[in-house]
C-alpha cells in the first residue's frame, strides 16, 4: 500500500504564477489523501477551499526595535521546524530558491540536532533565476539553496538553461511543466458574460499579468489600437501592479480609453477567458507562461513574445503567433490576420485547447509524486 505523505508546502501567497501553482498541486495532492501544510505569511491566493488534509501555517514578523527589517527568513525558518516537528513532515516542497528555500535548508540543518531528515524539493519559477540570478549579492544563496537541497525541478527547458548558465549547480535538475486542470478551463463561452464586454460584431482579446515592467503592458495597449485600428474590438486587461498606471494613460493618450477595460485583480479568470477570442502576451521574458496556458484551455488563440518558456508553450503558427520583444506592428498584424479569418482562428482556437490538454494536472501531478517518493524512499519512508 502506498504510503500517504504529510507534505509542506512553502510558496508565495500573492497574485503570480508560482504561487497559483504551488497552491494548486497541494490542493490536487490533499484530493489523493495526502496531507498537505501551506507554510507563508499571508493566506495563498488560490486557497479558498479547506479540507482535513488542507492546514495552513502562518509565519508571523513581528516588529523587534533590534531589527531595522523584519527577519521574515529566520521567522520562516522557525516556523519551518515547529511544524515539521509537531505535524511530522515527510517531505518539504517549497517554491522559489530565496528565501524559500534557503530558510527550508536551514531548517533542514536544525532538524538534525533532533535526529529528523526531512527531504526538501525546490522549485525555480523564474524570478528567483532571470532576475536575482543577475544580482551577484545573491548568487552564493541561490547557488547553497540550489545545490543544498534534496531533488530541484524548473518549469521549463529553458529556465534549466538560465539556471545552468548564472549558476555553478551540482545538483540534478528535472524539468516539470506547469499543469492547470483542464476541465475547469472547457467551457463555452456565456454569452450573457461576453456581452457585457462587446457586442456581437466585436472580437474580445484580454492580457493578464502582475503588469510589472517585464510583461510589457504597455505595448498591450499599442497592439490592441492597431488592432482596433482595423477590426471591431475590445480589450480586457485583468491584474494590477505597478505599470497599470502608465498603460491608463496610454490608452487614454492614443483614444481608446472607450475600449479598453482594467479589471484589476480577479482570482477566478477562466469564465471570461471562455468569452475572449486572442490573448495578448508581449513578456519581455516568460519562465513558462501560465496565463498564456489558461487561455489556450480555454480557446483563445496566442500571439506572444518568443523569449524564454513561452516558446515551448506557444507553438508558432499552430496555437498562435511567436514575436520578437518589441515588435508591435508584427503582433498587431497576427491579432488582425486572425480576426480576419473566422477559419483560421476557429482553428487555432482548437490547437491551443488540444495542446493545453497535454498540462492538465492529472498528468502531471505523478511526476511530482515520483519525485517525493524517490526521496521518501531514500529516507526509509515506505
Amino acid at each position: 500500500m502506498i504510503k500517504k505523505l504529510k507534505i509542506g508546502v512553502v510558496c508565495y501567497p500573492t497574485y503570480g504564477g508560482s504561487g497559483v501553482i504551488a497552491t494548486e498541486l497541494g490542493i490536487a495532492l490533499s484530493k489523493k489523501g495526502h496531507e498537505v501544510h501551506f507554510i507563508s505569511y499571508d493566506q495563498p491566493f488560490r486557497l479558498d477551499i479547506f479540507s482535513e488534509n488542507i492546514h495552513y501555517h502562518e509565519v508571523l514578523v513581528p516588529d523587534y526595535p533590534l531589527f531595522e527589517y523584519a527577519p521574515y527568513e529566520l521567522n520562516l525558518t522557525s516556523k519551518l521546524v515547529d511544524v515539521a516537528l509537531h505535524e511530522k513532515l515527510n517531505i518539504l516542497h517549497v517554491h522559489y530558491a530565496i528565501p524559500h528555500a534557503s530558510a527550508a535548508v536551514n531548517a533542514q540543518q536544525i532538524l538534525f540536532t533532533y535526529g529528523i531528515n526531512l527531504p526538501i524539493v525546490t522549485t525555480l519559477h523564474g524570478t528567483d533565476i532571470t532576475l536575482l540570478g543577475k544580482d551577484k549579492s545573491f548568487k552564493p544563496v541561490i547557488e547553497y539553496a540550489i545545490n543544498k537541497s534534496n531533488a530541484v525541478t524548473v518549469v521549463s527547458e529553458s529556465l534549466k538553461k538560465e539556471t545552468l548558465k548564472y549558476f555553478n549547480v551540482s545538483k540534478e535538475i528535472n524539468t516539470i511543466s506547469n499543469f492547470i486542470e483542464i476541465d475547469l478551463y472547457n467551457k463555452k463561452s456565456d454569452l450573457k458574460l461576453k456581452n457585457t464586454f462587446v457586442n456581437n460584431e466585436e472580437y474580445l482579446i484580454t492580457h493578464i499579468s502582475n503588469f510589472r515592467k517585464v510583461k510589457r503592458v504597455c505595448d498591450v495597449i499599442r497592439i490592441f489600437q492597431k488592432v482596433n485600428s482595423k477590426i471591431p474590438s475590445k480589450l480586457l486587461m485583468i491584474g494590477d501592479g505597478p505599470d497599470r498606471i502608465k498603460a491608463e494613460i496610454l490608452s487614454r493618450d492614443l483614444g481608446i480609453e472607450d475600449k479598453v477595460r482594467f479589471l484589476g485583480k480577479i482570482n477566478i479568470t477562466h469564465n471570461i477567458l471562455a468569452c475572449s477570442d486572442v490573448f495578448i502576451l508581449p513578456s519581455e521574458s516568460e519562465s513558462f507562461g501560465l496565463v498564456a496556458l489558461e487561455a489556450m484551455a480555454s480557446r483563445n488563440a496566442i500571439v506572444s513574445t518568443n523569449n524564454g518558456g513561452i516558446s515551448e508553450l506557444n507553438i508558432d503558427k499552430v496555437t498562435g503567433f511567436l514575436s520578437k520583444v518589441g515588435d508591435i506592428q508584427k503582433m498587431a498584424n497576427d491579432t488582425i490576420l486572425l480576426l480576419q479569418n473566422q477559419e483560421l482562428l476557429e482553428k487555432f482556437k482548437l490547437n491551443a485547447f488540444d495542446h493545453a490538454s497535454n498540462f492538465d494536472i492529472h498528468k502531471v501531478l505523478p511526476k511530482y509524486l515520483n519525485v517525493y517518493y524517490q526521496l521518501c524512499q531514500y529516507q526509509n519512508i515506505k
